[in-house]
């Protein structure tokens, strides 16, 4: 007798169940110490259910990394849109990139959390490329849409052009999420006297705009 056909609808809302409850998990505490039980136990399925959406812990890592990462690009390509950007200089789009990623920090601690604990374990489990594929097309997506303040630079001047495309997306990325997913989770010189954290991330950013902006950027408001 054939077997009972799957409901698509269903399907989805149980591979949903798992991501959201692996992800609140996973941007809580270090993802090593997570079971695939206790995330099918908490999801309210059975382990075996777990393993046939996802058949290794890692497998699921990486699809919980691009659902949320892709999820929160597609929320800020709204907020991209709405900016007006295709009116702005390269310059002005690319702060509005680094306030996006400021932003993280205000309103979703959480993702910062899970982006920390992701690379550790990423690096710790020696993931195959094949494997993080899922996750590399996001970063592909956010490559792309850095592309195009790039090409604006090239005809305004606004940005350096002199400093490859390459280097300038790697080194932003990579210094603004380090900076801010270690102040989310803590692992930060604290001074006796306390420090301004926003401060702190807001003179990165500062730091960035006066590396890679040209003589002609536009002036800012003191």
């Amino acid at each position: 007798m054939a077997g009972r056909k799957k409901n698509p609808k269903q399907t989805e809302a149980t591979r949903k169940a798992f991501l959201k409850k692996a992800y609140e998990l996973f941007s809580t505490r270090n993802i090593e110490t997570v079971s695939m039980i206790e995330i099918a136990k908490k999801s309210g399925y059975g382990t075996i259910t777990l393993y046939r959406y996802y058949s290794s812990k890692p497998d699921l890592v990486v699809a919980v990394a691009a659902w949320k990462w892709g999820e929160y690009m597609n929320e800020n390509l709204g907020h991209i849109t709405a900016a007006g950007l295709a009116n702005m200089t390269a310059y002005e789009c690319f702060e509005f990139y680094l306030d996006s990623l400021l932003d993280l920090y205000d309103d979703r601690r959480d993702m910062l959390r899970f982006n920390q604990f992701f690379n550790i374990y990423v690096h710790s489990e020696h993931i195959s490329p094949e494997a993080m594929a899922p996750y590399q097309e996001i970063i592909e997506d956010l490559k792309d849409r850095f592309h195009i303040i790039y090409e604006k630079a090239g005809e305004d001047r606004t940005l350096r052009t002199d400093i490859s495309e390459e280097e300038m997306f790697s080194t932003t990325i990579h210094l603004m999420l380090a900076a801010a997913a270690r102040y989310a989770v803590g692992l930060v010189y604290i001074p006796e006297n306390g420090f301004d954290d926003r401060k702190e991330l807001r003179t990165q950013k500062e730091m960035l705009l006066a590396r890679y902006g040209s003589m002609i950027a536009p002036a800012r408001e003191q």
